[in-house]
């Protein structure tokens, strides 16, 4: 028997997951989540074979909580609106699964199974695309600065949320757009996390 933890911020999609893998008679759902502390909190106690998480799941990294303190649960990431970058940042953070909430109930229930035996499991498009995504030309401060631009910050306050001199936010703001090809700093944002840079 195959346990299962569902993280899902939408309780009528975590119905759903739920009445799907339910359904089939080797997969058990032990525990429920609403956002990423709970979902951490319940692989603790209910011990999960397997996480099958929203990629946008309100709250801290999921995927960072689980690897640290429920090393032994195993992650498949779900997606209503999947992109490379998506993909690649998951993977790169130790899921073994990802694919669209658009799959058939069937394949969904597959994904698990390969999950839980240690495969990957992700859709053959999802994977090609995220190998043909662009490898991240950004340095580690140009991050900072984007991640604060992105929650719209003007030049100031990033200055003074980084400890940076305005001219250096400036300077750097500018190589982000070079590098990106982004026309101003919301579409280099779009772009990085589109990437999955961010």
């Amino acid at each position: 028997m195959i346990r299962i933890l569902i993280a899902e911020h939408l309780p009528l999609v975590r119905r759903g997951l739920l009445a799907i893998l339910a359904a089939e008679p080797d997969l058990r759902v032990v525990a429920q989540a609403g956002c990423a502390e709970e979902a951490v909190r319940a692989a603790v106690e209910s011990d999960p074979d397997v996480a099958v998480v929203d990629a946008g799941l309100p709250g801290s990294s999921v995927l960072a909580g689980l690897s640290a303190r429920a090393p032994g649960c195993k992650v498949l990431m779900l997606s209503a609106d999947p992109h490379p970058g998506q993909v690649r940042s998951a993977l790169a953070e130790r899921a073994l699964g990802f694919m669209s909430l658009c799959v058939p109930p069937e394949r969904l229930a597959e994904g698990v199974r390969l999950v839980a035996a240690g495969r990957r499991a992700i859709e053959s498009e999802l994977a090609a695309a995220a190998l043909q995504c662009a490898t991240n030309p950004l340095t580690r401060r140009e991050l900072d600065v984007l991640r604060v631009a992105a929650g719209g910050a003007r030049s100031t306050e990033i200055a003074d949320q980084l400890f940076l001199s305005v001219g250096t936010v400036r300077n750097h703001l500018s190589r982000i757009m070079c590098k990106t090809g982004a026309r101003n700093r919301l579409d280099a944002v779009r772009i990085a996390s589109d990437q999955g840079w961010l």
